[in-house]
């Protein structure tokens, strides 16, 4: 005896091939992504959870600027919850596909930028963020790279920045301690945003897991800068 299922309606959709007709499906991961998918597939959880945690900082109204976005695997997370993204990398090819690859998406301009010479002349913004950056910036321009992005927003804005620990360095694989030139502790990281910003908060992630605890046995560092000096009024 043959027992026929009925399937909801919009699991239907799924077999029948009515989802190839929506064009807004036909999303292919960028190079990075499909690289972690094949090689390290708990990366992509790490690197999204990153990416989420940046995301419950922002409001719904937001206008905001990511530094560094790679393939945007994670900035459509961002986009999911803020009015305006607008994503930059200094890597011309990468920002091309990202704009065939994306362009589904209304709320998220792609541009080339290299943070350390000249301030985003989309500016300003409520807040930007940048993830696995900071340790690629040669150590002789991280203050122009910080007072470009600080200068690129709102009297009330804020910079979410996000780097791997340097206490981790020893576990590092080899090819990040070659494109790693400037590592971070919490305190030196601590340090760079408190030049900048009148508050600055501090956290740790250990694999997906964020939290307050001892950062010496961190992996990676978040730290949030707000109110940027250049604006405060005495």
């Amino acid at each position: 005896m043959t027992t026929e299922i009925v399937l909801p309606e919009h699991h239907k959709r799924q077999f029948d091939g009515s989802y190839e007709e929506d064009n807004n499906y036909n999303l292919v991961i960028g190079p990075h992504a499909q690289f972690s998918l094949k090689n390290d597939p708990k990366h992509l959880l790490f690197h999204l959870s990153r990416y989420k945690f940046v995301m419950k900082m922002m409001k719904p109204e937001f206008k905001v600027l990511e530094i560094g976005c790679g393939d945007a695997f994670g900035t459509i997370l961002i986009a999911s919850n803020v009015r305006k993204v607008k994503a930059t990398d200094w890597d011309y090819r990468m920002v091309e596909d990202n704009m065939t690859r994306m362009n589904m998406y209304d709320n998220v301009d792609f541009d080339v930028y290299d943070a350390t010479s000249e301030v985003e002349p989309g500016a300003p913004y409520n807040a930007a963020y940048s993830l696995d950056v900071i340790e690629h910036i040669e150590p002789s321009k991280e203050e122009m790279f910080m007072k470009n992005i600080t200068d690129s927003l709102t009297q009330d804005g804020f910079f979410i920045i996000g780097t791997p620990n340097k206490y981790a360095e020893p576990w590092a694989s080899r090819e990040s301690k070659i494109g790693h030139i400037n590592w971070k502790t919490h305190d030196t990281l601590r340090e760079l945003l408190e030049k900048y910003f009148k508050n600055v908060f501090m956290f740790s992630m250990n694999d997906e897991v964020l939290h307050t605890g001892y950062e010496k046995m961190s992996h990676y560092l978040f730290g949030i800068g707000s109110v940027p000096k250049s604006e405060i009024v005495n």
